[in-house]
Parts: structure tokens; sequence; C-alpha cells
């Protein structure tokens, strides 16, 4: 069973379905949350950026039936942002900084500029 399903049967002048199209098309082109105004009433959709299209022409019995079906997901499909090279290097460097006095280190450190102790005899 379906969640929903909104058929609509009638017969329309040509330029009555170039306007149900262009409505359509426009929603399609803003994309996102957007309204289609059908009578009788108002279809509310999320439209994602891409969309499977199937268009079929069919022939036959003293008629031509055209038909367009664009299909999506539901839910949004969005994929996590691959981390480059680059993007893992930044994470992953540290900056050296020194420590502060009375506190103890792990490892070894350098200090720099000083003198050797003179040795006294």
């Amino acid at each position: 069973m379906k969640d929903l399903k909104f058929q609509q049967n009638r017969t329309l002048s040509r330029l009555e379905a170039a306007d149900q199209l262009t409505a359509i098309a426009a929603a399609l082109r803003e994309g996102g949350e957007t309204e289609l105004e059908l009578s009788p009433g108002t279809l509310s959709l999320r439209i994602p950026d891409d969309l499977h299209s199937e268009m079929e022409v069919e022939i036959g019995e003293g008629e031509i039936e055209l038909e367009i079906e664009l299909t999506w997901p539901i839910a949004p499909t969005r994929t996590p942002p691959s981390r480059t090279a680059t993007d893992t290097k930044k994470a992953t460097t540290r900056k050296s900084v020194p420590s502060k006095p009375g506190r103890s280190t792990t490892g070894t450190s350098k200090t720099k500029n000083t003198k050797p102790a003179k040795k006294t005899p």
C-alpha cells in the first residue's frame, strides 16, 4: 500500500495542459519545499536536486499516450563529505607548544641558546 496517492483524470485544453506542465516545471526548477496548485487543492512536496526520470510514448488503438514519470526518495539522501588527504593531514597535525615552567614533560626537550656549564677544578 502506498502512503499517499493522488490521481487526477480530466479533459484539458492544450493551453491548460501547457499551464499545468509549466507549473510542474517551475516547482522542479525551484526545488526544495514547494507547492503545486492542483485543482481542487494544493500538493506540498520536497523536491531534491537529483531525480529519476522515465518517459514512455505508446501509439496504438487510435491514440497516443505520453507518460512522464519522475521519482525520488522521501528522505533526503545526503552523503557525508569525504575527507581528502589534505583534510586528514590538517586534522592530525599538532602544533608544538613549549611547556610552561614547573610542569613535567614527557619525552625529550631541547633548550635553545644555552651555554654548557663550566667545570670547576
